[in-house]
């Protein structure tokens, strides 16, 4: 029982010691790693880039959004456009197939002659008359299209007596035709008429939305856009010349200094604070020139 134990105990104590190796093992491991990757550090052209360069994404992305907005719209209003367009067309053809309708009865009445009274394609007209009322999107649209719709049942309903009282001693054809039927007709060609102005009304006025709408969303966000990106390529061009370059330059002519001992005679125009640490390096530099200079001189006396 005390052997068990004690290999228990032991099994234990070894798994203890591993997990405590491993975890120093990879401890040591993350800590090489942030130490590898402290050591490399962005320079200062990279971390201009970078932000600069963070900048003009966010003013693209801003100038693709404008742009798939005014695609959006652009899009919705070319929607209500081949809708009025539509509208358009399909009153435009209930108006032509009611008038021939309208003067085929009138050749009957001119002619007196029953044998060659039309047929009208009722299916025809009330599929046309489905589709327009489809087509058509404002609510005042639809008013306008029942309107349509109620003139029209009333012409026809008028117009299926035509045989009744054409065939009627009592009644004289003409003037029924013309005090009767005719007025039911003129009142739909009024009610369409009306539907059809206000289809134009309402072509022009998305025809001007979408013109409008061109310019207040499109012609911004390029402005906006392309004045962001001037200003970002001008101001990366004034601190690369006046703040960059000459930095790089200083260091590079206090690395030369240090590795040949070249006199550092970097000059640059200025009067700020570069300028300032720039004639600071300068002074140092030359004097630690002659520090060298006098030690080497004293050194060969002796």
């Amino acid at each position: 029982m005390l052997y068990q134990s004690l290999f228990l105990l032991s099994l234990l104590f070894g798994r203890i010691l591993l997990t405590v190796s491993k975890a120093k093992f990879i401890e040591m491991g993350f800590l090489k790693f942030n130490r590898k990757r402290s050591e490399v550090k962005p320079s200062m052209r990279r971390k201009l880039f970078l932000s600069l360069g963070s900048l003009a994404a966010i003013l693209l992305l801003s100038g693709v959004i404008s742009i798939i907005e005014y695609r959006r719209m652009s899009d919705y209003v070319s929607e209500l456009i081949a809708s009025n367009i539509e509208s358009i067309n399909l009153s435009q053809r209930l108006s032509d197939i009611t008038r021939e309708y309208d003067q085929q009865m009138l050749a009957v009445v001119v002619t007196n002659d029953i044998a060659i009274m039309p047929n009208f394609d009722l299916e025809d007209f009330t599929a046309q008359a489905d589709s327009l009322k489809a087509s058509v999107k404002s609510p005042h649209g639809m008013e306008m299209v029942d309107s349509v719709v109620v003139s029209f049942d009333a012409f026809m309903r008028t117009s299926l007596k035509f045989d009744e009282v054409f065939l009627a001693d009592s009644v004289d054809t003409g003037e029924w035709f013309f005090g009767t039927l005719q007025p039911r007709y003129n009142e739909f060609r009024h009610d369409i008429n009306i539907l059809n102005e206000s289809i134009h009304e309402e072509l022009q006025t998305n025809s001007a939305n979408f013109d409008a709408g061109f310019y207040r969303s499109i012609i911004p966000g390029v402005v906006s856009v392309g004045a962001g990106l001037l200003m970002i390529f001008l101001l990366l061009y004034f601190i690369m010349v006046n703040y960059v370059n000459p930095i790089y330059r200083i260091s590079s002519g206090i690395d030369a200094y240090k590795a040949t001992g070249r006199i550092y005679n970097y000059h640059f125009d200025g009067d700020d604070q570069l300028a300032n640490i720039n004639a600071g390096v300068s002074d140092l530099t030359e004097e630690n020139h002659e520090l060298k200079r006098r030690i080497k001189a004293l050194r060969e006396k002796e």
